[in-house]
Formats: C-alpha cells, sequence, structure tokens
C-alpha cells in the first residue's frame, strides 16, 4: 500500500499536518494539493484542537510545483495549450495553496530547507511562519518562463521587494526572510520541531473563538483592500502565459520533461 502523502496527528489542542512527499522534496503534484485541502479542512473541523501546524517530512518544505508529474504528452494534458482550461486548472490550485488562508484556525507554517515556487506561496498564506535557519525561500518561476498563479508576496512585503524577488527569480535566506517580514521567527534547524510546538502550544491557550474572530478580522482587512482580487488579477495573467508556445517556454518544458 503507497504510503499517504499527506499525514495528520494531533498533540493536545494542536492539529499537526505533514506533506510527506520527501523523496520529492515534497513537490507539489496535484494528487498532493488536493489531499493536502482536504487534510486542512478536516483538521480545521476538528473539535478537540484550536490551532493547525502545517510541516513537512524530510530535508525540505516543499520545491514548488511539480512540473514533471503530468508529463509533456499534449493527449495526456489537454489543458497544456489551452488558456481556458489552464485557468481552470490554476483556479484550483490557487484554491489548494489558499486553504490556509481560508480556513477558521490559525495555521502555523513550520519551514526547513527548501521553501520555493508555490511552496514560498503556501507558507506565506498561512497565519504565522517559524523557518529553520537553513530555510530558502523564493518564487524562481520565471527562470522557467512561468509565473504564481498565486501572488501573495506584494501584500506580504512589499512592492519593490516582491517585484525584485519575482522579476529575478532570486532565492534569500531566513534571515532575510525575517527582515522582510516574510516569516515570523526563525530558529536552529535542530529545534524546528520543538520551538513549532512550543508556539504553537502557546497560541493554543488562547480562547479559539477570539483566535478565530482575529484571524477573521484580519483577513478580511486585507481582502477589502484588494488581496484576494489581486490574487485572482494574478490567475488571469498567468493562465494564457502558461498556455502559450514560446521559445523560452519550450526550453523550460523540455528540461523538466528530461528531468521527470
Amino acid at each position: 500500500m503507497a504510503e499517504k502523502q499527506v499525514l495528520y496527528e494531533t498533540d493536545g489542542k494542536v492539529g499537526i499536518v505533514t506533506l510527506n512527499r520527501p523523496e520529492k522534496l515534497n513537490a507539489l503534484s496535484m494528487d498532493l494539493r488536493l489531499a493536502m485541502e482536504r487534510v486542512l479542512r478536516e483538521a480545521d473541523d476538528a473539535e478537540e484542537t484550536s490551532v493547525i501546524v502545517l510541516r513537512s517530512e524530510g530535508r525540505s518544505f516543499c520545491v514548488g510545483f511539480d512540473v514533471g508529474a503530468d508529463g509533456y504528452d499534449p493527449g495526456k494534458v489537454p489543458w497544456r495549450h489551452d488558456a481556458l482550461k489552464f485557468h481552470q486548472r490554476l483556479g484550483i490550485s490557487l484554491r489548494t495553496l489558499m486553504t490556509p488562508w481560508t480556513l477558521r484556525k490559525p495555521v502555523i507554517a513550520s519551514v526547513q530547507g527548501h521553501c520555493l515556487g508555490g511552496g514560498c506561496e503556501l507558507a506565506m498564506f498561512c497565519d504565522l511562519t517559524i523557518a529553520a535557519d537553513d530555510a530558502v525561500f523564493g518564487e524562481p518561476e520565471i527562470l522557467f518562463s512561468h509565473l504564481g498563479p498565486a501572488l501573495p508576496m506584494p501584500t506580504i512585503i512589499g512592492h519593490k521587494r516582491a517585484r525584485e524577488l519575482l522579476y529575478f527569480g532570486d532565492t534569500i535566506d531566513a534571515a532575510t526572510a525575517l527582515d522582510f517580514g516574510m516569516i515570523n521567527r526563525v530558529v536552529p534547524l535542530a529545534e524546528l520541531r520543538t520551538a513549532t510546538m512550543k508556539y504553537a502550544k502557546r497560541l493554543s491557550l488562547i480562547a479559539p473563538e477570539a483566535l478565530a474572530a482575529a484571524k477573521l478580522a484580519v483577513n478580511r482587512g486585507a481582502e477589502a483592500g484588494g488581496f484576494r482580487n489581486a490574487l485572482n488579477a494574478g490567475l488571469d495573467v498567468c493562465a494564457p502565459l502558461y498556455a502559450a508556445t514560446t521559445r523560452s517556454a519550450r526550453r523550460s518544458r523540455t528540461s523538466a520533461a528530461a528531468r521527470a
């Protein structure tokens, strides 16, 4: 029997959701995205907990989308060169990545190693983030003629810093991510799990209805300021870019197919 790609356990009032695809550095295949969404929503519905930790097995939190998971045969992926179908598919991906944002309970991301592309976006959609000192953050998709589909970074760290990271595809270390306001705390790698649980258990001492109300108030404020509209606009821009056939995109897809 294949091992589950997403695990769930509890520790007191803390629900722990674990991405469990370490051999692929927790790359987000569509199966993993959908399983993560389902388990996170189940954790949100669990009455015995009031805080959720999202973590990953292995040396990396998440290296982003698994670009080779579906292959590159147009017969197998009819959405590949159809902007409308690609928009629908990316809409599902955006929905799954945004799951931490849409839950009632606060979600704490516990990040080690690579936190790139969709993985970086996933961490930014979490309410709070604790990172190990070996963590590396970034969105290198533009180097492969891609982008997004979720673009929370400008809202999180500001437009100037976000433009630089998004335009160049550069990565930053945990200390820089902390300085930029992308994460909340940095701890030694060996202490990440213990520090995360200590942080989560402290948060779980707060009344769950107060936490839910505070999260809703912060989210509503961000969305009133255009946060969700900005994400949808990014989705609208990304779909035709992904579906387009350009020289640079062909090179990127050939390279990705060779690595799959």
